[in-house]
Parts: C-alpha cells; structure tokens; sequence
C-alpha cells in the first residue's frame, strides 16, 4: 500500500454538515455519517484534527440583524460549535473511536480547555481531537479558527470539507460554465473573493505555508483519495 501523503490533517466541516433535512439542528444519522468517514481516515493511521462551525445553531448575523451587540453574537455562535463537537465526539465514540473535545472558552464541566502540548499528546495516542470555541476570541471566524489550530498542532494541510467538489472562478451553482481549479495560489484564491472559505483563513495559511485542500466532503471517497495523494477538488498552496 503506498505512504499517504499527508500524515496530520486538519478536517474544517461547516454546521450544516450536522443538520438534517431542513437544515438546522443536530441528525444523528449525519454525525455518524461524518464519524464514519473520520474513521476510516484514522484507521489509515493519519492522526486527525477538526473544527466545525455552528451555522446549523446560530449565526453571527442573525444576532446582528436583531440589533444584536456583534462580540456577543459571535460568543453565542463559539458556544454552538461546543455543542457540535460532543454532538461529533458522541458519534465518534460510538465507532469506538477515542476521542477529545477541547474548547478555545473554559468549560470543564463539558470539555478540556485548549491546551496545544495537550492537543498534540493526544493526536500522537491516536485520539481524534475537535477544537470547540473558535478562536475564543469574537469577529473571527471558524475558518480562521481552524487555520490557526492547524498551524500550531503542525498539520501537513488543512482539509475545508464542502458541499461542492472545489474552488470554481464563479459560482457553479448560479453558473454551469464556472471553471473549476485543480491547483491555485493563496493570492489568485484571495483575489476570486468566493465564499469558500474567508480570507483571513486564506492569509493565515498563506503566511505559515499550510496547504489548503477543499473538496466536496459528502462524494463518498473524496477524504480517502486526498489522503493518499490522489487528485481530488481544489490545492490551494503556493
């Protein structure tokens, strides 16, 4: 069997990739389809880092449009991607696979606070660890989030895990001739302005030479094939 290409990776999967058919909430059903295929990546023996966002529960700008203060709004958005992760952890260890909440705010009770020396500790054990509370900090997305936590634990590349198969020059849902890139620098993927994924995510990696792969997570074998070198959705690198 040949070496996979990649031997730490950071998984960032949206709130949605929790919610059910009429998109908010947590399914069951989905965060068991989504442990399914974490698991199969462990089991290749790649240690394996998440962080999931909170749209499914909340959102930032739902608070704002209520007039909302926008720091709190973002607390109560780090706050749902808490809830998502042990929802996640719980579908992992059903499939016995052992895993780590821990949360960027300090919540004992319910997860280990973010500790990095921790974080990788567990990784090295074989644990699969979600990174819970965003940034911990507001007016920062889980993109960037999931940008910083995979530079500081050393991931090989940060895998943004979409409902679409990879960055398009336009929207391909508005546009049947959008072009779609196999490879493309920081700076084109910064300057296309699309909503993949935000551009202080795409800074970040950019500065610390982090690899951003974005693929369509729900294509069955996508995760597989992009661990083992195979080309599958959009590399964005320099």
């Amino acid at each position: 069997m040949p070496q996979p290409k990649y031997k730490l990776i950071m998984l960032k999967l949206s709130g949605e990739a929790l919610a059910g058919p009429e998109g908010f909430g947590i399914n069951a059903q989905k965060a068991l389809d989504i442990a399914q295929r974490v698991k199969e990546v462990r089991d290749m023996g790649i240690q394996v880092g998440i962080v999931i966002g909170a749209g499914n529960l909340w959102r930032g700008r739902i608070g704002l449009e209520m007039g909302m203060d926008q720091a709190t709004a973002d607390y109560m958005g780090m706050l749902g991607t808490v809830m998502n992760a042990l929802a996640l952890m719980d579908a992992m260890e059903k499939l016995n696979v052992e895993t780590r909440v821990q949360s960027a705010i300090e919540m004992r009770a319910v997860a280990e606070p973010y500790i990095r020396r921790r974080a990788i500790r567990h990784l090295e054990k074989g644990r699969v660890v979600i990174f819970g509370g965003g940034t911990g900090n507001p007016f920062f997305s889980t993109d960037t989030a999931a940008a910083l936590r995979a530079t500081e634990i050393g991931a090989d590349v940060l895998i943004k895990a979409t409902k679409v198969d990879g960055m398009y020059d336009s929207d391909p849902n508005n546009n049947h001739h959008a072009k779609k890139f196999d490879k493309i620098s920081y700076i084109e993927a910064l300057n296309l302005r699309q909503s993949v994924m935000d551009s202080t995510a795409v800074s970040l990696c950019m500065e610390n030479k982090l690899p951003i792969l974005i693929l369509n997570f729900w294509d069955e074998f996508a995760l597989q094939k992009a661990i083992k070198g195979e080309p599958v959705g959009t590399l964005v690198s320099n």
